[in-house]
């Protein structure tokens, strides 16, 4: 009785933990690490910035991830008499998961809200953010932190993809 009762926990176990686990979200193929634990990923051919933007800030909002600031900063350099290629930055957030992240760490602070920049540079459209994959490998957060730190990277990610392809 003890053999089946071992065996029927065994495959519970086995054949739930694909549930358990969320799966990570993957990054275009064409996205490459930059210096300082970025990563770029160049628009699709067919995207404009103006469509990329537009498909983040859908996506952001499909995952309850709200946009907490905009800021474009090309703008402000024109404003200001100088010359700048497009610049913005978008930021979004998850307040509860922020809140539950910096009474754990207080590092966390400092990496709010999460911030994706979409950029020309030398005339090609990016859109560029830090490395979640490393920020996270790093902190050394319990179980019911990682597994909220695994969302905020997915949505981040997923944001990214749309931006990057146009997608909603």
């Amino acid at each position: 009785m003890k053999k089946l009762f071992s065996l029927a926990l065994l495959g519970a176990v086995l054949f739930s933990a694909p549930l358990l686990a969320e799966e990570q979200v993957k990054l275009p193929d064409n996205c490459k690490e930059l210096d300082l634990d970025m990563i770029s990923c160049p628009l699709a051919e067919d995207v404009s910035m103006d469509d990329a933007a537009e498909s983040m800030k859908l996506r952001a909002n499909m995952l309850n991830f709200k946009l907490v600031a905009h800021m474009p900063l090309s703008e402000q350099v024109k404003a200001m008499g100088g010359k700048s290629e497009r610049m913005e930055i978008f930021q979004f957030c998850d307040a509860t998961i922020a809140a539950r992240m910096v009474a754990k760490n207080l590092a966390f602070a400092g990496f709010l809200p999460c911030r994706i920049a979409l950029v020309s540079h030398h005339k090609k459209p990016y859109i560029v953010t830090i490395n979640m994959d490393k920020t996270l490998g790093r902190a050394k957060l319990p179980p019911d932190l990682q597994k909220l730190g695994l969302k905020v990277r997915n949505s981040i990610y997923s944001i990214i993809s749309a931006g990057a392809n146009g997608d909603l």
